[in-house]
């Protein structure tokens, strides 16, 4: 039986793209996850390889012998399987966003490495491919035998501020309800994160209690470690996972949860000259992933984010008379 060119062309991306989305069903399924978890680097760095090299292996011998389709192909059923796996809902945007480039790239690796087997016309080509699709399955146990490793982080921020010591450090101590208009976290909104509301301190000094409050239900307790007035206050963080309603954040990505959370903040304020002074923020993070190398990156930028939105808010108001 003849099969057309389309016929062959949308088997090479169906197929891999059902292929991916039933790796992933397996690594979700309870009582595997100790053995498969998806936030592994079996399944982020091996998976994509797969699809990559089924797709060509599935392709035309005339499309393979260009570079550009190796290379490019394997990111169509890539984003085919992104789309499913948001529509059924099995997945959220901000996880997928976050390993969208390590999954495009890993495709391409299995492309090219499938075009080379593909174009020498290797009698064991089949053997090869079944293999490397395979590598998530027989890595993830290995890896997580090695076991991930906990690891502490910090992101540090701060923003010049024309206003008195005073006048800044009372916006410090009692961030006002913030409007949805003065809200700049354009990075943590584009992954869907909560965004701040308000933050209170119920006294100056230590052992103070303040409740950072974001919307979508989610609250940070922090408590005062150390306070001094007008110069330096340093405070632990704690998001109880169970006061988090579920839809609020990506299971993967909950703050407080198995493999992120946020320890400890610091406001320290310097005084550069008779009218500006300069407002330091800096806070401490865990992640608990055996791809701390990669995941750091983003909990960095997402933490940054989110304390350079607080120090503009505090700058905005301490410069004007709210």
């Amino acid at each position: 039986m003849n099969i057309s060119k389309t016929t062959k062309w949308l088997i090479a991306i169906v197929v891999p793209i059902l292929f991916a989305f039933l790796v992933r069903v397996l690594f979700g399924v309870d009582g595997w996850q100790k053995l498969y978890p998806v936030m592994g680097l079996a399944f982020i760095f091996l998976l994509p390889v797969g699809v990559g090299a089924l797709t060509i292996y599935l392709s035309e011998i005339t499309r393979v012998e260009k570079f550009v389709y190796r290379f490019f192909m394997p990111w169509v059923p890539i984003f085919g399987f992104f789309v499913l796996t948001l529509v059924l809902k099995v997945e959220g945007w901000a996880c997928w966003l976050m390993i969208l480039p390590i999954f495009l790239l890993a495709s391409s690796v299995g492309g090219l490495i499938a075009g080379y087997y593909k174009l020498r016309k290797k009698n064991n080509e089949k053997l090869y491919i079944s293999f490397i699709a395979l590598l998530p399955f027989f890595i993830s146990p290995i890896e997580q035998m090695i076991g991930k490793i906990p690891g502490q982080y910090e992101a540090t921020t701060y923003i010049d501020i024309n206003a008195s010591k005073e006048k800044i450090w009372s916006n410090v101590t009692r961030v006002k309800e913030i409007n949805e208009k003065d809200d700049k976290g354009w990075f943590t909104r584009t992954l869907g994160f909560p965004r701040p509301i308000k933050a209170e301190l119920n006294y100056e000094g230590v052992g103070a209690y303040r409740a950072a409050v974001f919307d979508k239900g989610l609250i940070f307790n922090e408590t005062v470690l150390s306070y001094e007035p007008q110069k330096k206050m340093s405070f632990s963080i704690k998001a109880n996972t169970y006061d988090i309603p579920s839809t609020t954040m990506d299971k993967h990505i909950v703050v407080g949860g198995e493999y992120f959370d946020v320890l400890n903040g610091t406001y320290e304020l310097e005084q550069l000259n008779e009218n500006t002074c300069r407002l330091h923020l800096y806070s401490h993070f865990k992640l608990t992933t055996t791809f701390n190398f990669y995941a750091s990156w983003w909990a960095g930028w997402i933490m940054k984010d989110i304390q350079n939105n607080i120090l503009h808010v505090i700058k905005s108001r301490s410069e004007t008379n709210i």
